[in-house]
């Protein structure tokens, strides 16, 4: 370099050292112009340009200064600081590691070198070797023990992580990057308080920290304090408006307080900063997921592990939607993957639980349950699990228990507190069961969806506390229902195509009620679809079901839009909802809303809880009368008789009269009967059956075969009530239900109950000529038994307040010929009245099809139907 131009490049790193950056340029620009292949000048811009953030111009300067001198390792390092600005990770590594060639022992190389590994790459154990070696030709390199401590981090070594940031702290004690990683890693041992203060620390060194704040805002969402999690998120965007992990951090607390607009406001802001944040796409993941819209989820998922595929909380998403699209062994396989990589993702354990039970494999189920709960103790999802399994079990004191565990951790998780209730009420334990029921009572009264509509018939007898939590229930269930504002296409079958959905076409009480109806349908007139959603339990009467349809379509593995397609391709003019609110049913399918009429029918007694689920309902005069019908959504259809189905041939009674002492009756003594479930039983009830039992001696009270707890507890009640315990009998398991109607002949009264009266049970009483005793109520629910009674001419038997109930049951155990006129009444009506012809019953129904479907090809919406009489 001549004289001139050294003496130039002299004042250029005078100007260099006193930090005024744009005359150090503006003088090595005019010596590049001078001569422009200088080594010195060339990369000293390169270095100027880098400081200054113009990384492309320093791309441009350093690749002249390598080219002039591929010696130098400071050049090739930079060179590679340049590249890896420039978003080139793999260029960068290579001019690192060519630097290191030149000179093995430059810390500042392994260093850049690291950094690629574990940015880039994620390949932590080889970037940690690489700082390690800067540390060791530089032991005071403050940055290469913080940068360990980062991939640590990620590795979940966090003690080691904390010591590695302590070391770099105490060679520099304001090293922001090492504060805010010792927060992180305190922060990911739960050591909150620890926390707090290292990022307050960060902060006293600089009040404008952004990152810090994010730490701050972490902290206190693990915490649930979530508004000051918020309050710190926005200090760090105030600070730095395009800190895109504090916009996906705000959507991680918006989604957990289920406020799911804000949350996707927050990744999309988000992802508009950088576009290929995987966290964002996680949080996008998790919102749809919410949400069920699971073919976004599923893309969301996806899209975050092509950026990172070893981020396990987008595994574990993954496994869910599989799992809610019946894809278990795919579901199991992305669970494995989570934990392959986390293995205390306490989640993870909870979907590998959740696939479990689904499949019916309940030890495995419990075991993954637990494993999540060892891991996270609070996880409700998990204690959820655990109730369910045991409610399959029927283990009904276990399954309390952890939906108790569940609701004093969560109070307003959907469905659970009604749940609790359902598995205290199949304990017949009543402990406190008036003020339980008020708090529920309360909160579906607030809008709550804190019980499904079917656990709250057994509790409350008050249509518009029904009505209301079929709404909440359905909002909380079917986010995505709306009314349509199309009733869909106007279609002319030859015939109407009615489809049945059901997972309980099989051995279950709404196939036994059904199965005349199906094969009484005029072929001439109606084509009819079965859409079963249960599974085959190889039945006879799973056979007999199967017969009369012109297609029974199997779709119990079969995911929501194969459904769909089934059912369009079907061209169905009227979908017939046999399960409502009950176990197994999927009203997303009636969300979609895939046929123009839909009617809800048979198998809940209460209303759906929303008009887009539902156009219809089918009820009687009896079982909904006009006084109740602004408590359904749906408008009623009343048919004459009884809405209840039952065909005289689809439960035949066993031809050999049983004898009392094999069922431990006493030979001559009165035998009220109850074969309900114990969750329909309640105190009121029961103490008025205990009245009856006092006032009628020699009786006895026989009831189904309840588990030994709820057993143990009814006895403990009847002696509280000083009645014999022995003088109740609960009934054995008979094989057939043959035999079960049969022994119905041992007893002479039936009681019901209410709210929940006996639908089914009641209806098996009267088929086997047995007299049922009710109590009418107010709701759907509690009017069933009424219905039916009504329908079979024996309207004597209903009672409107629970001293009739009682004085009616007493004064027919005491009347005999009274009881036994009514007995022959109900023999002798068996045959003669509606409620057991299936075939006149199919006509009623029938012509209700025929009004909906006229209604809708006239292009009138729907409306209340009366059918008249045949």
């Amino acid at each position: 370099m001549a004289n001139e131009l050294q003496a130039k490049f002299r004042r250029a790193v005078e100007a260099f050292q006193a930090r005024d950056l744009p005359k150090a340029e503006k003088i090595l620009e005019q010596i590049r112009r001078a001569s422009p292949n200088i080594f010195d000048v060339a990369h000293f811009l390169g270095v100027i340009k880098l400081m200054q953030g113009r990384f492309s111009e320093a791309e441009t300067h350093l690749k002249a200064a390598v080219a002039l001198n591929g010696s130098s390792d400071e050049a090739l390092s930079n060179y590679g600081y340049a590249l890896k600005s420039l978003n080139r990770p793999q260029e960068a590594l290579t001019y690192f590691t060519r630097a290191l060639a030149v000179n093995p022992r430059n810390p500042l190389s392994y260093h850049n070198r690291g950094t690629i590994l574990a940015e880039s790459s994620r390949n932590y154990s080889e970037a940690i070797e690489q700082f390690d070696k800067a540390a060791f030709y530089n032991p005071n390199f403050a940055e290469a023990y913080s940068s360990k401590g980062n991939c640590l981090e990620k590795l979940a070594r966090f003690e080691d992580a904390l010591v590695a940031y302590d070391k770099a702290l105490s060679i520099r004690s304001d090293l922001e990057p090492a504060w805010l990683g010792r927060g992180n890693a305190l922060r990911n041992l739960k050591r909150y308080d620890d926390a707090l203060a290292t990022y307050v620390k960060a902060l006293s060194i600089n009040s404008g920290f952004a990152q810090a704040w994010v730490g701050r805002g972490d902290v206190f969402a693990d915490l649930e304090r979530h508004d000051e999690a918020l309050a710190a998120y926005d200090k760090a965007l105030s600070i730095k408006p395009d800190l895109e992990g504090a916009w996906a951090a705000k959507g991680h607390v918006f989604w957990r307080l289920k406020r799911y607009d804000e949350a996707s406001a927050g990744y999309d802001k988000a992802l508009s900063i950088k576009p290929d944040l995987e966290n964002a796409w996680l949080g996008r993941g998790n919102v749809s997921f919410d949400l069920k819209h699971y073919d976004d989820a599923s893309a969301a998922f996806d899209r975050a592990l092509s950026i990172r595929p070893d981020l396990a909380e987008a595994w574990l998403g993954r496994g869910n939607v599989l799992n809610e699209f019946k894809r278990h062994d795919d579901a199991l396989a992305a669970f494995g993957r989570a934990l392959s990589i986390k293995p205390d993702l306490a989640e993870a354990w909870l979907g590998r639980g959740n696939v479990a039970w689904a499949l019916k494999r309940y030890e495995e189920a419990l075991a993954a349950f637990d494993r999540a709960l060892s891991l996270k103790p609070r996880l409700v999802g998990a204690w959820i699990g655990r109730g369910n399994v045991f409610t399959e079990l029927k283990r009904h004191d276990e399954a309390f228990a952890a939906f108790d565990k569940a609701v004093s951790i969560e109070p307003d998780l959907e469905g659970i507190e009604g749940l609790r209730l359902l598995a205290k009420m199949n304990l017949c334990n009543w402990d406190n069961l008036e003020d339980e029921i008020g708090h529920l009572t309360a909160a579906i009264r607030a809008g709550k969806a804190n019980s499904s509509p079917f656990a709250l018939l057994s509790l409350t007898d008050t249509p518009n506390d029904h009505l209301l939590c079929a709404r909440a229930w359905a909002r909380a269930k079917l986010p995505q229902l709306s009314k349509p504002s199309s009733r869909g296409e106007i279609r002319r079958n030859d015939r109407i195509r009615i489809g049945y959905v059901s997972p309980d076409l099989g051995q279950h009480p709404v196939g036994y009620l059904i199965a005349g109806v199906f094969e009484n349908h005029d072929t001439d007139r109606f084509e009819t679809y079965a859409f079963s959603l249960g599974p085959d339990d190889n039945s006879d009467l799973r056979r007999r079901l199967e017969r009369p349809f012109h297609r029974f379509v199997d779709c119990h593995h079969k995911v929501d839009s194969e459904i769909l397609r089934a059912i369009d391709d079907a061209q169905i003019d009227i979908l017939v909802d046999l399960a409502g609110h009950t176990h197994n049913a999927r009203l997303s399918l009636f969300a979609a809303r895939p046929a123009p009429i839909a009617v809800n029918y048979l198998g809940f007694a209460g209303t759906l809880g929303s008009s887009a689920l539902a156009d219809y309902i089918v009820a009687d005069h009896v079982a909904l009368p006009d006084q109740i019908s602004q408590c359904f959504e749906e408008k009623i259809v009343r048919l004459p008789g009884s809405f209840m189905p039952r065909g005289d041939n689809d439960k035949t009674i066993g031809e050999v009269l049983p004898n009392r002492a094999d069922h431990d009756l006493p030979q001559d003594w009165t035998v009220f009967c109850c074969f309900n479930n114990a969750y329909k039983l309640n105190p009121a009830v029961f103490r008025c059956w205990m009245n009856i039992l006092t006032r009628v001696d020699q009786s006895v009270l026989w009831l189904s075969d309840v588990g030994e707890i709820a057993k143990s507890n009814l006895r403990k009640q009847a002696s509280s009530l000083r009645v014999d315990p022995d003088r109740l009998v609960f009934a054995k398991r008979v094989p057939s239900s043959a035999e079960h109607l049969a022994r119905h002949r041992l007893a002479d009264l039936f009681l019901d109950v209410l709210p929940y009266n006996a639908h089914t049970t009641a209806s098996d009483a009267l088929w086997a000529g047995l007299p049922v005793v009710t109590q009418i109520g107010d709701s759907f629910a509690g009017r069933v038994a009424a219905s039916l009674l009504d329908a079979v001419g024996l309207p004597e038997l209903i009672t409107r307040t629970r001293d009739d109930y009682e004085a009616l049951a007493v004064e027919l155990a005491l009347d005999r010929p009274k009881l036994q006129g009514i007995r022959q009444k109900l023999w002798d009506n068996r045959s003669a009245t509606s409620l057991f012809d299936v075939a006149r019953y199919t006509r009623h129904l029938e012509a209700a099809y025929e009004t909906m479907h006229q209604k809708h090809l006239a292009g009138l919406p729907p409306d209340h139907i009366d059918v008249r009489p045949l």
